[in-house]
C-alpha cells in the first residue's frame, strides 16, 4: 500500500489509529499471566490485521509507536527490548503475509493457514528471540527470567493471534467484494 514516494496517506492514517488502538488495547484487554511482567494481550491480534491489511511498514511502526505510547502511559517509563520486539512482530507478520489478498475479499483455509503460519513465526523470533536477548543486552537482565517472559509471552500470543485475529480477518473480509464476483448486465 506505500506508494512510490514513501508511505500513503492511507497508511499513515492507519499506523496512527493502530497505535492509538494498541493504546487502548493494551489498557483494557491485557489479562495478567502466571509470568511477571508478562500479559495475554489482546493488541497483538490488532497488530497482525493491521500488519495484513496496510503491510509490513505499517506493522512495524504500529507495533513500535503504539507499545512506546503504551509503556510510557501505564508504567511510566518504555521498556525497549520488547517494544522493538512489537515492532519486528508487526513488520514480520505484514511481510510474509503480502500475498494474502484480503481487500479482495480473499480469506480462505488457505489465507487463514498462511497468516497462522506468519504470526508463529512472527511470535516466535519476537518472543524468543529478540525480546531476551535485548533485555539482556539492554537492562541486563538474568536470562532464565527473560527466556521464560518469551515462552510465555509467545505462547500466549500465537493463541490469541489465532483466534482473534484470525476471526477479526475473517470477519473483515467479509465484508469485502470478491474480485470477478460482480458482472455487468447487459
Amino acid at each position: 500500500m506505500a506508494g512510490s514516494s514513501g508511505l500513503s496517506v492511507k497508511t499513515i492514517v492507519a499506523i496512527g489509529i493502530g497505535s492509538a488502538l494498541f493504546v487502548i488495547l493494551g489498557r483494557f484487554a491485557s489479562i495478567p499471566s502466571f509470568i511477571p511482567n508478562t500479559n495475554i494481550e489482546v493488541t497483538y491480534a490488532l497488530l497482525a490485521l493491521f500488519a495484513l491489511l496496510y503491510g509490513p511498514w505499517a506493522g512495524l511502526l504500529i507495533g513500535l509507536i503504539g507499545h512506546t505510547l503504551k509503556d510510557a502511559i501505564f508504567y511510566g517509563q518504555p521498556w525497549f527490548s520488547w517494544i522493538i520486539a512489537s515492532g519486528i512482530f508487526g513488520l514480520i507478520v505484514g511481510l510474509l503475509t503480502r500475498r494474502i489478498r484480503i481487500a479482495d475479499g480473499e480469506f480462505g483455509g488457505m489465507e487463514m493457514l498462511r497468516f497462522n503460519l506468519a504470526q508463529l513465526i512472527a511470535n516466535v523470533v519476537s518472543w524468543l528471540v529478540v525480546a531476551p536477548v535485548l533485555d539482556i543486552l539492554i537492562y541486563s537482565e538474568p536470562a532464565n527470567k527473560v527466556f521464560v517472559q518469551g515462552v510465555g509471552a509467545a505462547i500466549s500470543n500465537t493463541l490469541t493471534v489465532a483466534v482473534v485475529g484470525t476471526l477479526l480477518a475473517i470477519a473483515y473480509s467479509k465484508t469485502r467484494t470478491k474480485r470477478g464476483s460482480l458482472s455487468r448486465e447487459a
